[in-house]
């Protein structure tokens, strides 16, 4: 896992070291530079398959028309390399990124659909004077790209961009609106004017007069027909398949992220399987008992063979990591388990380079509640308006909680969205501010601007899938927004902080590939989630493991935001801080933080979402 930066036009060597500089924490063990007429590359590298110097980046070919940096892993590495080998192509060294550049001597940019893996690709090729930019099939690595007066600009982090000066740190104001709605801003959008994320399975291919984009690989259009049992069983060789390419495609130590939920547990067990001695597992403790998952991860452990460690989680430890936020999230992202997330990477990191993780199975297998909400969602619109408005006055009045997803707080979100769009319901569930609410928090600087369509980039993801399985493409709208935009960044930015390599088995494609061709009924059915996993996890886990309800990786952020947190909120949040960019109306904001504070309602991912963006303004724009 590494970092890259660079440029096609105008551009200078201290640009290229200040651009790789700020994001050296992705790649500490190697860095690079190539620069010749108008193309700059530059690498961080973190060093997990050929540490030796064969791997190297800048790459070239031996006759240095292709120039390459890379930031991921290809899994399928050692299989096409045994094919280039057949072709008659020879090796110096055995990285995979040696493999992609025989493999475009070869096809050209149809190479991009051979790879299995995870990554954000810089190739540079000197004989057509060209710059191809391209990220994986599920968004797993980053990439943000601009274009200034001419000349391309890109970077794996948003930081990477902001440390040249031609980058102006002009906020984008409808994408601010979207974070303020979904706490996060969707591709390709930035929260910078001009500055986009490269959008997933996409080349950007780039030249001096024109910049295209072209698609390489597009989700199932057809859903096949398949006996529980058949499906269950290649979705079984899948998974093993999957996790063994993982497990084997390092140099390096590895380990699994062990929650004690069912997605992580499968990773771990797969693993194991894959291992001929005890892998390493990690989990996090806390000590607030609601949120605590603990003895869950500690009996799997048990239960598969691993060699488990584990850290308690503290609210002093949040405090000391809350201040970091904006060095870790160059572009902002309001997911409060951020934190678990880097106390978890920093303390895996102490025994291994690479971590597995549970990530996507929830968006492949229709994991969270909000699924199971839609049935009682579907019967209270068709309420008639005075027992709505009975319900939701009821719903007020309860006293607010700050234990996890305590059932004041599922009620109020349950009744807080009134739309029938299945897509936009999910989203106005998933997010923080609400479109009725985004028009009583925008102040004076962010009211006089126009709305943006907030639905529209979910909607067109939806379209993707074939609209005769309504529940696929809801679960595809899930990868690719709140998967792709918040769970991914979070982990890869946590991670990537103290240098370790995340791995995400259920995002290799051909999973994804699988599971999008099966009907939603195989996912999701009667009211019981993972519906396909469970079964076929049944006896190969215990069986209390596989049925227990969905926990997540939560935080108490609401109780911390009341106390230990509450100084820092209040700072952020005043009226001193909000005047610097009058963003946000004073009362507006006053009034959640009072209405939290007193115990009247749980405001927690409101108040959260606005102390990130501060943060970040504060860090990032003064």
């Amino acid at each position: 896992m590494c970092g890259i930066a660079g440029f096609l036009g105008k551009g200078t060597r201290g640009e290229l070291e200040a651009m790789i500089g700020s994001i050296k924490h992705r790649g500490p063990d190697d860095s690079g530079i190539f620069l010749e007429k108008n193309v700059g590359l530059a690498h961080a590298r973190l060093a997990i398959i050929d540490t030796s110097p064969t791997g190297h980046q800048p790459m070239s070919l031996p006759n240095a028309s292709v120039t390459i940096v890379l930031n991921g892993e290809i899994y399928n590495y050692r299989e096409l390399r045994e094919e280039l080998i057949k072709d008659g192509c020879t090796f110096r060294g055995t990285s995979d990124t040696e493999v992609i550049l025989s493999l475009y001597k070869l096809k050209g940019v149809e190479c991009f659909k051979e790879l299995i893996g995870m990554f954000a690709i810089a190739l540079y090729d000197a004989k057509k004077e060209t710059l191809i930019l391209a990220r994986d099939r599920m968004g797993e690595k980053p990439l943000y790209w601009t274009k200034q007066d001419g000349t391309i600009l890109f970077a794996s982090e948003l930081c990477g961009l902001m440390a040249i000066n031609r980058v102006a740190r002009n906020i984008n104001r409808d994408a601010l609106k979207h974070y303020l709605f979904s706490d996060y801003v969707p591709t390709p959008l930035s929260i910078l004017e001009n500055v986009f994320k490269l959008e997933p399975a996409t080349l950007l291919i780039c030249t001096e007069n024109s910049v295209e984009k072209k698609k390489y690989w597009t989700p199932p259009q057809h859903t096949v027909s398949l006996s529980l049992a058949d499906a269950s069983a290649q979705l079984e060789e899948l998974l093993q398949k999957s996790v063994s390419r993982e497990v084997l495609s390092a140099d390096v130590p590895i380990g699994v992220f062990l929650s004690g939920g069912l997605d992580s547990s499968t990773i771990a067990y797969f693993a194991q399987k894959s291992s001929a001695r005890p892998i390493d597992t990690f989990s996090i403790s806390f000590d607030d008992p609601s949120f605590d998952e603990s003895r869950y991860a500690r009996e799997v452990a048990t239960h598969i063979g691993s060699n488990h460690h584990e850290e308690k989680f503290t609210a002093s430890a949040a405090l000391g990591l809350v201040e970091q936020i904006p060095d870790i999230l160059s572009e902002p992202v309001a997911d409060a388990s951020i934190l678990p997330t880097m106390l978890l990477s920093r303390f895996a990191r102490k025994s291994v380079a690479v971590a597995l993780g549970g990530d996507g199975g929830d968006e492949l297998f229709a994991g969270y509640p909000t699924f199971q909400a839609d049935m009682f969602s579907n019967l209270y619109t068709r309420m008639p308006i005075t027992f709505q408005r009975m319900l939701e006055a009821g719903g007020d009045m309860l006293p607010a909680s700050h234990e996890d997803f305590s059932f004041s707080y599922k009620l109020q979100k349950l009744l807080s969205s009134h739309v029938s769009d299945l897509i936009e319901r999910h989203l106005e569930w998933l997010g923080s501010f609400q479109p009725s609410a985004l028009a009583k928090l925008a102040g004076p600087t962010l009211k006089n601007t126009h709305d943006p369509d907030l639905f529209k980039h979910a909607h067109q993801y939806a379209d993707e899938i074939d609209d005769s399985d309504a529940g696929n493409q809801l679960l595809y709208m899930y990868a690719r927004t709140y998967l792709m935009d918040e769970v991914l960044v979070k982990v890869d930015r946590a991670s990537m902080h103290y240098a370790l390599e995340t791995r995400a088995p259920f995002l290799d494609h051909t999973i994804v590939d699988f599971v999008f061709s099966l009907p939603y009924s195989l996912k999701y059915r009667n009211g019981t989630t993972k519906y396909i996993l469970k079964r076929l996890m049944d006896g190969k886990l215990p069986s209390h493991i596989v049925r227990r309800k969905k926990k997540g990786f939560g935080v108490p952020i609401a109780r911390w935001l009341t106390k230990e947190l509450r100084p820092l909120c209040e700072e952020l949040l005043s009226p001193s801080s909000l005047s610097a960019h009058q963003l946000f109306d004073q009362k507006y904001v006053d009034r959640l933080k009072n209405e939290h504070m007193e115990g009247k309602r749980d405001n927690r991912k409101e108040l959260w979402n606005l102390t990130v963006f501060q943060l970040w303004y504060k860090r990032w724009m003064r």
